[in-house]
């Protein structure tokens, strides 16, 4: 529901107003051209996985889809190796960085660093279940103390004039009724939050891996509906178990955008068709052919530079996907990749394999 329009149910909990300065970004094409803006569909941040190079390669195949990189913890920004970490080529952009931490003072640097480095958005992880993240206490486990998380909130958007966004859950542990999700959406939102993504699952803080988190708790899109309405003012973006975009359309009738994760990993040309059906840009959809012509300039740079192949090529395993010489793209790859000298005639000599149907 658009800013300023009355919402048909009015709960307890819906009584703030829109800000006039921490709106959604939006896209504009040269010719000033508004879109839809880029939370209409994004792409999860994914530890080891949704790094620079994946981040390029998925910017070939979808224009306008907001990218994430990977969860990098603060003192690692602050510390860390920061072209390695933070660094990316223009052409990712949209773009949002990531940041893990519980501490509004680092948060805050962290978030500056990221305004600095041109990052479109920044946001908080409050979702992640792992010991690791755990033990650095932040992640799922920030749910338990939504004045910390709101604390956080406030730092960073005193720093920034960036959207500073949160990536949460529904619960965690015994904590999982739907009055205090609520009251953490209610408490973070007063401090100036205006976009949540929610994974629409539990967290169990204890017990379950990060992948059984990702696949054993079940998905309560209902709860996420819910809080839509009870927050219409609100941006809310739903993830979880999004396959697909026809899946993606479904919930775009109740929720202001969606974020699909390992499906467009696993499977990455289900974004092909993202920009005309989500965001109404008629330019013809690429081939898988086409996307991989326009990487191979960016592969050549990278390999001149140091960089091994298989660091580029894990990440296109999935291109072609569910075609018929899928496999044999990904064999060859697979099997040629990590060999020292590896080359773009690796990339070429599967494309052969493929066949020009793939």
């Amino acid at each position: 529901m658009p800013c300023g329009t009355a919402p048909t149910r009015v709960s307890r909990w819906s009584r703030h107003a829109c800000s006039s300065d921490r709106r959604q970004t939006f896209l504009v094409d040269p010719l000033n051209e508004v879109h839809l803006p880029p939370h209409r569909l994004s792409v999860a941040p994914m530890l080891e996985w949704t790094d620079r190079h994946c981040r390029y390669f998925l910017r070939q195949i979808s224009r306008h889809a907001l990218l994430y990189t990977e969860m990098v913890t603060t003192g690692a920004v602050l510390r860390g190796d920061r072209e390695r970490l933070l660094g990316f080529d223009p052409a990712e952009k949209p773009l949002a960085l990531q940041l893990g931490g519980s501490d509004p003072a680092t948060l805050a640097e962290s978030t500056r660093i990221a305004e600095a480095m041109n990052y479109d958005e920044v946001n908080l992880n409050v979702g992640c279940p792992s010991d690791r993240v755990q033990n650095g206490r932040f992640g799922a486990c920030l749910m338990a103390e939504p004045k910390l998380v709101a604390d956080c909130i406030a730092a960073m958007q005193a720093a920034t004039r960036l959207p500073v966004t949160v990536k949460t859950r529904i619960g965690i542990d015994e904590r999982d009724s739907y009055q205090e999700l609520a009251h953490f959406v209610d408490t973070v939102a007063l401090a100036g939050c205006n976009t949540f993504i929610i994974h629409a699952r539990k967290a169990w803080l204890q017990g379950l891996s990060p992948k059984e988190n990702r696949e054993i708790p079940p998905l309560r899109y209902d709860v996420a509906r819910q809080l839509k309405r009870d927050f219409p003012h609100l941006v809310i973006v739903l993830n979880g178990g999004i396959q697909n975009l026809a899946e993606a359309r479904a919930h775009l009738e109740h929720f202001d955008g969606v974020m699909i994760g390992r499906a467009a990993y696993h499977d990455p040309y289900i974004l092909a068709e993202a920009d005309s059906q989500i965001f109404g840009d008629e330019h013809a959809v690429p081939t898988r052919h086409e996307i991989l012509h326009t990487l191979l300039p960016y592969v050549e740079r990278q390999l001149s530079q140091g960089v091994r192949l298989q660091s580029i090529s894990r990440h296109i395993l999935g291109l072609f996907h569910g075609t018929p010489g899928g496999r044999r793209w990904r064999r060859h790859i697979s099997e040629n990749a990590h060999k020292a000298g590896a080359g773009i005639d690796v990339l070429k000599r599967a494309e052969e394999l493929c066949g020009p149907h793939g």
